[in-house]
């Protein structure tokens, strides 16, 4: 696993930008097959990635080309997906669903963990009495 990621990671250092090469794809029927092919299992619904599954997809995919050669032959526990099961306006529309992915909001903009530990907030004083923190 650590392997497929340092791959990911150092594809990602020398692709190109991700729009430059990528076909046109439908973003909405990306998020559908992404499901429907069952990517969302190991890569999260967002494809945020996971602890010990797939690594992160999005936001700011890799170059759509090394996408395309990573899931049509892959190196990892992925399984391969040739176009018979993938079409490649199928993985163009998965493509544009990962373009897609919004950033999420950095930390201190989200209410319930911003300062909660130092902030006389509900959330705050409930963390403090907790015995897991």
């Amino acid at each position: 696993m650590r392997i497929l990621m340092m791959i990911l990671f150092a594809s990602s250092l020398y692709a190109q930008a991700p729009s430059a090469s990528a076909p046109p794809g439908d973003a909405q029927n990306g998020r559908k097959l992404f499901e429907n092919f069952g990517c969302y299992q190991c890569h999260g619904r967002e494809a945020q990635g996971g602890l010990g599954t797939g690594p992160r997809l999005g936001p700011k995919p890799i170059a759509f080309a090394a996408v395309q050669r990573y899931i049509r032959q892959p190196t990892g526990q992925m399984p391969p997906y040739t176009a018979k099961v993938v079409s490649d306006k199928d993985l163009a529309d998965i493509y544009a669903f990962l373009q897609s992915v919004k950033q999420p909001p950095p930390l201190k903009e989200i209410p319930l963990l911003r300062n909660s530990r130092t902030t006389d907030s509900p959330q705050g004083a409930a963390l403090r009495r907790s015995p897991f923190v």
